[in-house]
């Protein structure tokens, strides 16, 4: 049987939701596991995923600290005149970076674009597992869906939820296999609220009637922001290192483990010991 790399979908349609962050942090947290990671950003404009890796090749050069970073390709627009042409040529694109990608590579990580809707969808047609972060507002849950103001019921799916179904269902026509799709509350809180409850309550009942699984979201901390310059994660921070570590860092550090340790398939359940261990 041919290798078969599993492909992390990070996406949504809608930007500031912090794709590009929970993209690198899985990507440095499988590759810290010893797995092969390739990465793909789909997002032409802001091109936040390859941003993050620039800078941390740059920090290793500066710093020649042995840290571990992935294959990498960045997918740029196709700029011709027509546009059914350049539809056809960006998805050739993104075919052959999976294709090429999942020949030495074990994971593909693809970071998508919250502001092009047909790159969007295409990365999203790859995906084995897909991971959709969200901020904890009633503003983000309507990517899911749209909510009764009254009684917090569902009146309908939205416009994302009805395309992640539509590719559930190719995928499983295709080749009787499901795409596992995996949402994640983004940006937490510290404190608890009313908010953070309602938004926890309307979730549970969600994940039932859209076919999703809750993840383990990050909760919002400074230090997830500052990373992003040295092109750094959590899970490269070492005390004795010259970083010093707090408890909050720590803490957050722990949300990244736990974010793996869900996505993980069962056939590589054998690996999670090693989440200790970096």
């Amino acid at each position: 049987m041919a290798h078969k790399a599993h492909v992390i979908v990070v996406g949504n349609e809608k930007g500031g939701s912090g794709k590009s962050t929970v993209a690198m942090h899985l990507a440095v947290g499988l590759l810290r596991l010893g797995y092969q990671v390739g990465t793909v950003d789909l997002d032409s404009h802001q091109a936040t995923f390859t941003n993050y890796l620039k800078n941390r090749w740059d920090y290793v050069a500066r710093t020649h600290e042995s840290l571990p970073s992935p294959e990498h390709i960045h997918i740029d627009h196709a700029r011709g005149v027509d546009v059914m042409k350049n539809r056809d040529e960006e998805r050739w694109r993104v075919e052959s970076v999976i294709k090429e990608l999942n020949v030495m590579n074990d994971f593909i990580v693809v970071d998508t674009p919250g502001s092009d809707r047909f790159m969007s969808m295409v990365g999203h047609s790859y995906a084995d597992t897909l991971i959709t972060p969200m901020n904890d507002s009633f503003i983000d849950l309507d990517l899911l869906a749209k909510m009764d103001a009254t009684t917090h019921k569902m009146v309908k799916p939205s416009v994302y939820t009805q395309m992640v179904w539509d590719l559930r269902r190719q995928r499983k026509e295709q080749n009787g296999t499901m795409m596992q799709w995996y949402v994640m509350r983004n940006r937490l809180a510290v404190l608890d609220s009313r908010n953070k409850q309602d938004i926890h309550n309307i979730m549970q009942d969600l994940q039932y009637e859209l076919g999703f699984r809750i993840a383990p979201g990050f909760t919002d901390r400074v230090i997830y922001r500052e990373l992003f310059l040295n092109g750094l994660t959590l899970l490269d921070l070492r005390e004795g290192e010259g970083h010093a570590l707090n408890m909050s860092n720590i803490n957050a550090r722990q949300e990244v483990r736990s974010l793996v340790r869900r996505i993980l398939p069962q056939k590589d359940v054998s690996t999670l010991s090693l989440l200790k261990t970096y």
